[in-house]
């Protein structure tokens, strides 16, 4: 309840905005409004967020830095990817880690996580293939000072991502473009953390992007040039 007070509010503040990340949250909005949604519910929700605001946020986790530090020298931008192909009938981040662990092969580094939704017919991140496709993501995420950090990330269809050694996000099964759900990470020092995640996309369109902020409000679309190989 008090998450979708929030949602709310969010839509309606975006309400006459046409700036993409607006068109964003009003999509989150109706996402997560589609899983609870009644009139009345929504009535309540609104009158709680006037008497009780609160954030929309995961419990705080805190994220470990790579340990070893690499050497920034030694790192190129960018995440490494491993692809493979996927039955038509695989619907699970399960099903496409195995495919994964059966067969894959090196594809050209990804620039980030800002892969806005695709076209039907494009090709999905820099593999060779518009369809079918699962990802084994890894490489380091840079944050240039310590402190608390509330992350993001859409997907379609289906993704897991660790950072520092915490799962930060998880959203499984088919589904179109959409947000994953806000978490709170603690950043205890400057530095590069380790980042490992497996997507897959089974047919249509694809997207795969990251947002990060001060709080929930301060969300934005991640930098390409904050994550590195």
């Amino acid at each position: 309840m008090r998450k979708l007070c929030v949602w709310v509010l969010r839509a309606l503040a975006c309400h006459n905005c046409r700036a993409l990340k607006c068109r964003q949250r009003t999509a989150k909005v109706s996402q997560k409004l589609g899983d609870f949604m009644k009139q009345d519910l929504i009535a309540a929700a609104l009158s709680l967020a006037v008497l009780s605001p609160v954030a929309a946020v995961a419990q705080e986790v805190t994220l470990a830095p790579a340990d070893p530090q690499p050497k920034a020298s030694a790192l190129a931008p960018g995440l490494a990817v491993n692809y493979a192909t996927i039955p038509s009938n695989v619907r699970s981040i399960d099903l496409a880690r195995k495919s994964l662990e059966r067969r894959s092969e090196p594809g050209a580094p990804i620039a980030g996580l800002s892969l806005e939704d695709t076209k039907g017919g494009d090709k999905v991140l820099t593999s060779e293939r518009a369809e079918q496709v699962a990802a084994d993501i890894s490489g380091f995420i840079k944050f240039d000072a310590a402190g608390t950090y509330t992350l993001d990330f859409l997907s379609n269809d289906g993704l897991q991502i660790a950072i520092g050694g915490q799962e930060v996000g998880f959203y499984d099964g088919v589904h179109p473009c959409g947000y994953v759900g806000e978490i709170e990470v603690a950043v205890p020092q400057a530095g590069f953390y380790a980042l490992e995640a497996t997507y897959f996309q089974r047919k249509g369109t694809a997207c795969l992007m990251m947002e990060i902020g001060p709080d929930s409000d301060g969300l934005e679309l991640a930098s390409d040039d904050i994550f590195f190989h």
